[in-house]
């Protein structure tokens, strides 16, 4: 197959390469990406089905799977149009990148119309992509963030220092109007201190948490030790690719 244009493009996803690597093998996290009723054969000669969003057809053929690393299929339209299944050919590549992961994506093809066609196309899908990968790796966001509020209500300094050590990075930065703070040895003492202004009072997620990519935005409420609301602001969360909270900028109001 004579394919000498290339469409290249390279993302960082802020997860391990070997879960990024899960949805190009597993038929649901697959779909997830591409649309219901997608399923991929993920070993050599087996069998990809795209069913994209409107009813559009794409099919192709594994050429080569190396588990967490690479693979390479072939890539066309059910119905011939643009181009027919088996003319074109794709291939990813995975790298660590910190704790994150590096994509290499090249898609290969016979003709530059059809190379510039698909150039929004891979945008947009390395983008969904990149979120449904990150909704993943990010399931367990709500409890790191439940854990971070109630280690400002913990009296004790070495339990507090092990709560926000279960869920933040050791050198994890927090920024308010009352605070500018790196790392969990000057937090846990700025917590303790902030206790004698406000004493007995509770920090506590409102609703649900917001997630794009690592970036969590969540809401909250501090109430007095009779249940009385005294404020409420919002936090905005980075996430570490494990998952850890390396940095909290708060709002109040």
């Amino acid at each position: 197959m004579n394919l000498p244009h290339r469409l290249d493009r390279t993302i960082v996803i802020q997860a391990a390469p070997s879960l990024v690597f899960s949805f190009f093998t597993d038929n649901e996290r697959w779909a997830a990406w591409w649309g219901p009723g997608s399923t991929i054969e993920p070993k050599t000669g087996g069998q990809i089905y795209i069913r994209h969003p409107g009813g559009v057809e794409s099919a192709g053929e594994v050429v080569e799977v190396t588990a967490p690393e690479r693979i390479v299929f072939t890539y066309g339209f059910v119905g011939g149009k643009p181009i027919p299944p088996g003319s074109s050919r794709v291939t990813i590549r995975l790298e660590a990148a910190g704790f994150g992961t590096r994509l290499h994506l090249l898609h290969e093809f016979a003709e530059t119309d059809m190379r510039d066609h698909h150039v929004q196309g891979w945008r947009y899908q390395l983008s969904v992509f990149g979120n449904v990968v990150m909704d993943l790796a990010n399931a367990n966001a709500s409890q790191a963030v439940d854990t971070w509020f109630a280690s400002w209500s913990e009296t004790d300094a070495s339990a507090r220092e092990r709560q926000l050590a279960s869920v933040a990075t050791t050198d994890v930065s927090f920024r308010d109007r009352f605070s500018l703070v790196d790392g969990i040895d000057e937090l846990v003492p700025h917590i303790g201190a902030a206790q004698k202004f406000m004493p007995d009072m509770r920090l506590t997620r409102r609703g649900n948490v917001r997630h794009c990519q690592g970036t969590l935005l969540v809401d909250w409420t501090a109430h007095a030790a009779d249940g009385a609301e005294k404020g409420r602001g919002t936090n905005v969360f980075t996430l570490r690719a494990d998952g850890k909270i390396e940095a909290v900028t708060g709002f109040w109001g």
